[in-house]
């Protein structure tokens, strides 16, 4: 529900940002005329997660006797990072986002016993994480003071409170691996201000490394990965 709110609020925005720009473009001046002709910008980005787990089950998890269903719900978290970013071009930038993410990842068990007594697990994943996103920024032309991007790239990320090596006895513990990597896509709207550009944005990551650290317990055995899925809507300030 959380990531179709994010995409209905984006629809709206990109349809209403035409007539923004023809309503600004007589009445406003144009703001940091000489912006683009720099080479490197850097700034902050403030921003609001919403991760899930991409869940593949094992094989045989339809005959298991106690397990019948397990689930992943998004949960909300926020971002900080600091922005570097290169124009490579009249219509490309390149930029490295260091960023402290701070997520939580929702399981939600169903078992069933021999006596067709059913219980409710939930399971909570938090995670800290150091990213090192880089993207490539492709621009719009600018219209008086704003104009629109999509964006691509390659993110590595570094889970801080992962307890992959920890050894504990408690069943209810799911671990991952400390280790991520996946790809971002985004959209993203400049708006060039009296002082500063201000860029909302929305992006995707879609992790490809398998973060479970498999163990013979009864949450971790039903399940063969987890991979990363996680929304992202920042606000830049460069």
């Amino acid at each position: 529900m959380k990531n179709k709110k994010l995409l209905k609020f984006l629809l709206f925005v990109s349809a209403f940002y035409p007539f923004v720009v023809n309503a600004q473009m007589d009445s406003q001046p144009v703001n940091l005329p000489k912006y683009d002709q720099q080479v490197i910008h850097f700034g902050f980005a403030l921003g609001i997660n919403s991760s899930r787990f991409v869940i593949d089950r094992v094989g045989d998890f339809k005959i298991r006797d106690t397990i019948y269903n397990v689930e992943s719900d998004p949960v909300s978290g926020f971002n900080l990072g600091i922005l570097s970013n290169l124009r490579i071009g009249n219509y490309f930038d390149l930029r490295f986002i260091p960023t402290l993410s701070f997520c939580q990842r929702n399981l939600n068990y169903n078992f069933i016993y021999n006596d067709t007594t059913k219980a409710f697990v939930p399971i909570s994943v938090e995670s800290t994480y150091l990213e090192f996103p880089i993207n490539l920024k492709f621009k719009s032309k600018r219209i008086d003071n704003y104009r629109i991007y999509v964006l691509a790239g390659w993110k590595y990320q570094f889970d801080m409170v992962s307890q992959a090596k920890v050894k504990k006895s408690d069943k209810d513990i799911i671990k991952l691996n400390k280790n991520d990597y996946g790809y971002e896509i985004g959209l993203g709207f400049d708006f060039y201000l009296t002082y500063f550009k201000f860029s909302p944005e929305i992006k995707m990551y879609t992790g490809l490394s398998n973060l479970l650290v498999k163990e013979n317990t009864p949450i971790s055995s039903p399940i063969d990965a987890l991979n990363a899925k996680t929304f992202v809507v920042s606000l830049f300030f460069v």
